[in-house]
């Protein structure tokens, strides 16, 4: 099979032209025709090589993920449903604000993580996806968006502006669990040459792998979140199964240590909130003891999304209210997420919506193969 030039960060895509006998400034050239301006042809990339374009056509490919379905909400978010193969699909979200463009990746089919109000956990897991299938989301999420001419308005130095401006792996999946194909996937969203985002635009969400934060701190530390879900080891070990290596102590420390090269100098720990479970006014003084002066941060109390098997309810909004109330008075920066694409299972915990049925996905794989759509359809 020919290989897909999604994998490659840039300095993995310069080895491989080496072996092609190529240059450096090839390999940039390449780069940038792929992630700026999302071309896949290469008798298109007109200041290549014609030698170079032959090579390229016998042993390459620029290869995304066959679109299963669009779901637009009324509040502008979209949700893309992807085939990964074996009867697999993944979600990404996009979600537009009036400052920035967010796009919601994943980076595995299904979790094995298990928290337990989260519906991509309850799936199960499938695999991991590669480097290439993580960029893809990407890839096709800033190429989709831009319009019918691929471009919006130029930047100085004439490359098209991004729509996409903020990404945040909090999709299906817990990123640390699949580092080696992270950690190219995050190289190449950050590129100058390819999506140019800054680090403090570019999230890691974690369940709190405590030795995998370490290592992310050291290869490419960028914006860090981490869910919490609650003050105390014995209810996060029964939300969050992966509390139970670790503990709590150990993952502050974690992030702490993080804090050192990380583009912001605070962590955004996550908070699901749960009817009658973590959302008493003496659980948020619990959480204000846990992390005052232990580590700088930002909590993000999140309505929870319910779905049938989780056994579980959304908090009253005044009670949510009366938690934040808590945490603010405290000076903790503190705030209540929105809730978005609600009417597309779209919001945050609902990814998997349309995959937890396995049955029903291969059943409609089978039925007719999925069809991957041009990009100049995409842009049409």
């Amino acid at each position: 099979m020919a290989v897909n030039l999604l994998d490659f960060d840039l300095e993995g895509l310069a080895a491989w032209c080496e072996g092609l006998g190529e240059k450096r400034f090839r390999a940039v050239q390449l780069y940038r025709w792929i992630h700026q301006r999302g071309e896949s042809d290469f008798e298109k990339m007109s200041d290549l090589a014609k030698s170079l374009r032959a090579k390229l056509a016998g042993a390459a490919e620029v290869r995304g993920l066959p679109l299963i379905s669009e779901h637009r909400s009324a509040d502008g978010t979209i949700k893309w449903l992807f085939d990964v193969g074996g009867g697999n699909a993944v979600e990404s979200v996009y979600i537009p604000e009036e400052d920035r463009g967010t796009l919601c990746v994943s980076s595995q089919a299904g979790c094995a993580v298990g928290c337990r109000f989260c519906s991509t956990g309850h799936q199960g897991f499938s695999r991991n996806l590669t480097s290439g299938e993580i960029v893809a989301q990407l890839w096709f999420a800033e190429h989709r968006l831009r319009g019918a001419d691929g471009e919006r308005v130029k930047s100085t130095n004439d490359a098209p502006m991004r729509v996409v401006d903020n990404v945040v792996m909090m999709g299906m999946g817990e990123p640390l669990q699949n580092y080696a194909a992270l950690v190219p996937a995050l190289k190449t969203m950050l590129d100058d040459h390819a999506y140019g985002l800054s680090r403090r635009r570019v999230t890691v969400s974690t369940s709190g792998m405590v030795a995998m934060i370490d290592r992310l701190r050291e290869d490419c530390p960028v914006a860090l979140a981490v869910s919490l879900h609650a003050p105390d080891d014995a209810l996060r070990d029964q939300l969050v199964p992966l509390n139970r290596k670790d503990g709590i102590a150990a993952l502050l420390d974690a992030c702490l240590r993080y804090l050192d090269k990380a583009p912001r100098d605070f962590v955004t720990f996550e908070y699901c909130m749960l009817d009658g479970v973590n959302d008493s006014p003496e659980q948020a003084r619990e959480l204000v003891r846990l992390v005052k002066g232990r580590v700088p941060c930002k909590l993000n109390l999140i309505p929870f999304n319910p779905f049938p098997a989780s056994g579980l309810k959304r908090s009253p909004r005044e009670r949510v209210m009366a938690f934040a109330k808590v945490l603010q008075d405290a000076g903790i920066v503190t705030t209540v997420r929105k809730t978005r694409g609600d009417d597309i299972d779209a919001a945050c915990g609902q990814l998997a919506g349309e995959v937890q049925d396995r049955t029903r996905v291969n059943q409609r794989l089978l039925r007719a193969p999925v069809r991957v759509v041009p990009l100049q359809e995409m842009k049409a």
